[in-house]
């Protein structure tokens, strides 16, 4: 990975929506996603240009502070290629993959006497 990597933790998942609308809004930098951790925590990690990414970072703490609660914050310049292996790739979570959608049972109807 040759850019940089940023990391925003909050304390709730409304708080972190607003952290990554801030984010990308701020500064051309790239949402790779979200992780919940236990306790109400949401991790929101982007991707980008070493200013960027800092600057999208500073507005995102920024934003944090409005509307909840910013627990860390965090920037690597130039993390080592070994981290993509621990980035969460795929689709967001709560969200299924592409699976087939069953069709719904028919129910029967109700015998009347």
């Amino acid at each position: 990975m040759q850019q940089a990597l940023g990391l925003i933790e909050t304390r709730g998942l409304v708080a972190a929506i607003e952290v990554a609308d801030a984010m990308v809004k701020a500064a051309n930098v790239k949402l790779l996603g979200r992780q919940k951790v236990k306790g109400g925590l949401v991790s929101v990690m982007i991707s980008g240009d070493v200013g960027a990414v800092k600057a999208a970072v500073d507005a995102g703490s920024v934003a944090c502070g409005k509307v909840g609660e910013l627990v860390s914050v965090h920037v690597i310049p130039r993390p080592s290629d070994d981290i993509e292996h621990i980035i969460p790739k795929g689709p967001p979570e709560g969200k299924p993959a592409d699976k087939k959608k069953t069709p719904a049972r028919k129910r029967k109807p109700k015998k009347t006497s």
